[in-house]
């Protein structure tokens, strides 16, 4: 383990050895100083933890901190594994071509394993709540977990998410985007969860695919329909927050510019936790 001090957060670097994903997991822990102060806060994981310090995270924290933003939080980021594209998917259902293969094992490592070592790890901190968020692929994963786990997560962060995750070829000819994309079926056929909020981010410049022709790129085409989707579940304007940046991109310089929004959304001040 190591130990760096920033100014306000404390980052600690953790090895956990997950049984279920049958690898050695990389955590990185940022929480604030003065644990007798902030013994009782959210708990918010991030998949595709080895970004952050790119962004540089312990920054945007300090920043939201300092200026008083945001109330304290403890973050942990995960890192991705090699064998991203199978671990980041949706865990009931797997893609066209047989992707997200591990994705409900990386669930049962989330639910059963990470939280709860969290807990015991950090005997000092009481979590108020547990929310959590990623980017791309990551953020696929994510919201997928959050769904299918009712009753755990108070928020979830979507950056850019992946919702072309498909059961079916683009270019096969039955192709039905109503039916075919895997996450928006998902939330058509599951059950409503109260008490959970939604932040969505995505950029102008995220992709230049439109498959279907109708002027607006597929990242914020599936977005949209995602969040009509949820409003149809009769989760309302104040439950989800969507976030579009012009010029933003597929990045993750991008990512940090919207991150300040999703903590405020979330955890600002003057917000009820």
């Amino acid at each position: 383990m190591s130990l760096k001090t920033a100014t306000l957060f404390i980052k600690k670097k953790i090895l956990f050895n997950s049984s279920f994903l049958q690898r050695e997991v990389v955590l990185d822990g940022y929480y604030p100083l003065g644990t007798s102060t902030y013994s009782k806060i959210p708990l918010l994981l991030i998949n595709d933890g080895q970004d952050l310090p790119k962004m540089p995270f312990e920054d945007i924290l300090e920043k939201s901190f300092l200026t008083g933003k945001i109330s304290p939080l403890f973050c942990v980021g995960i890192h991705c594994a090699t064998d991203r594209k199978n671990e980041y998917g949706t865990a009931d259902v797997l893609d066209y071509k047989g992707r997200g293969a591990k994705a409900m094992l990386y669930r049962s490592f989330i639910i059963k394993e990470l939280i709860p070592f969290i807990i015991k790890e950090f005997p000092q901190f009481t979590f108020a709540d547990i929310s959590f968020a990623g980017f791309s692929l990551g953020a696929l994963s994510a919201l997928d977990i959050v769904w299918s786990c009712p009753g755990i997560f108070k928020n979830v962060g979507v950056f850019s998410g992946s919702f072309w995750w498909r059961d079916k070829a683009f270019e096969d000819i039955s192709f039905d985007e109503e039916k075919n994309r895997i996450m928006h079926k998902l939330v058509r056929e599951g059950k409503m969860q109260k008490n959970l909020n939604f932040f969505f981010q995505v950029g102008s410049q995220d992709e230049t695919q439109d498959r279907n022709n109708n002027g607006v790129i597929d990242s914020i085409d599936d977005t949209l329909s995602l969040i009509a989707e949820l409003v149809k579940k009769g989760y309302s304007e104040n439950e989800i927050a969507y976030l579009e940046l012009e010029d933003g991109h597929h990045d993750v310089p991008t990512w940090a510019l919207a991150f300040p929004a999703f903590l405020n959304n979330c955890w600002g001040k003057e917000k009820k936790n």
